[in-house]
C-alpha cells in the first residue's frame, strides 16, 4: 500500500474504533465479520478519507451522517452507532431532536419518526466516552 493509502487506512481504522468504542484491531475485525474482507477494506479506506478531512468538524460530520441515514430509512442498525458518535462529538440531545424534527418536513413523517425513536433511545442510554475525533 502506498503512503497515502496507509494514512487513509489508519484514519479509517481510527474512525471505526472510535465509533464502535473498541480497539483498532477489534474495529477492523468487526467490520470483516460483518461485511467480509473486501467490503470491510473499502469501508475503512472510505472512512479514512471522509473522516480525516478537516473541512468539517467531527460534530458537523456526525450531524450530516445522522441526517443522511434518517433520510435513507431502513438503516436503523447503523443509525444507532452514529447517534452515539454524534453525542461523543459534542452534538446535544436538543440539536439531534431538532434535526430530526426538521427532516420530517423534507423526508416525511414516517422516516423521521423512526429516526426520532432511535435518537431518543440513544439519548436515554448514552454514556459519554470523552472527546473523540
Amino acid at each position: 500500500m502506498d503512503e497515502g493509502l496507509v494514512g487513509r487506512w489508519e484514519a479509517g481504522r481510527a474512525a471505526y474504533a472510535a465509533q464502535f468504542r473498541v480497539s483498532l484491531n477489534e474495529a477492523e475485525e468487526q467490520l470483516r465479520v460483518l461485511l467480509g474482507d473486501q467490503m470491510a477494506e473499502n469501508a475503512i479506506l472510505a472512512a479514512g478519507g471522509g473522516w480525516s478531512d478537516a473541512s468539517l468538524t467531527p460534530r458537523e460530520k456526525s450531524l450530516l451522517v445522522v441526517a443522511s441515514l434518517i433520510t435513507q430509512g431502513g438503516v436503523e442498525a447503523r443509525l444507532h452507532g452514529h447517534v452515539r458518535w454524534a453525542l461523543d462529538h459534542g452534538a446535544s440531545p436538543v440539536e439531534l431532536e431538532a434535526l430530526v424534527s426538521l427532516l420530517a418536513v423534507y423526508v416525511g413523517y414516517a422516516k423521521a419518526s423512526v429516526g426520532m425513536e432511535v435518537v431518543r433511545d440513544e439519548i436515554s442510554s448514552y454514556v459519554p466516552t470523552g472527546p473523540t475525533s
